[in-house]
């Protein structure tokens, strides 16, 4: 990414920021700060726009991964596939049965494993909610697509 291309405009340095004083010991660890505080600051602009759903980060992840299966799958496949590898599955999948944004059912073929399906309140509440889609992405409106495209090759190159 060419940094010089990026609009000053609105431009405010990690360093500025976070009101840090001394340089950073390197450029990774400034990487490493930048990365945190920036993911916080994202993690804060979806919070506004799922708040007034009534609906945690974590339980429209697993709301979006439903509705992406197409077919309903076990608690362990939810896990398997959630951003927030620390949440607590079965707690959320409670918490969205009793919202009744889901459903949960014994599977046919193994009776030790619980199947969970988005519900018809569920997919009402995502199609809601993809109507919030425009004021997410809104947070990253400063890149241009191919640099929000450089900026996940980058992240996934960090990943290994």
């Amino acid at each position: 990414m060419n940094i010089a291309r990026i609009s000053t405009k609105h431009k405010m340095k990690i360093e500025e920021a976070i009101r840090q004083k001394k340089p950073f010991r390197n450029p990774y660890q400034k990487a490493v700060v930048n990365l945190i505080f920036t993911t916080n600051w994202l993690t804060d602009h979806i919070r506004t726009h799922l708040k007034p759903f009534g609906i945690t980060m974590q339980q429209y992840n697993v709301l979006r991964i439903l509705r992406g299966a197409g077919k309903p799958i076990s608690t362990s496949d939810i896990r398997d596939r959630l951003l927030d590898k620390m949440a607590d599955t079965s707690r959320m999948v409670d918490r969205l049965c009793q919202k009744g944004l889901v459903i949960r059912s014994v599977c046919p073929g193994d009776k030790r494993l619980v199947d969970v399906t988005l519900s018809d309140a569920g997919e009402a509440l995502l199609a809601k909610l993809d109507q919030q889609d425009d004021a997410m992405d809104k947070a990253l409106q400063r890149l241009s697509e191919t640099e929000a495209e450089q900026l996940s090759a980058l992240l996934d190159k960090i990943r290994g």
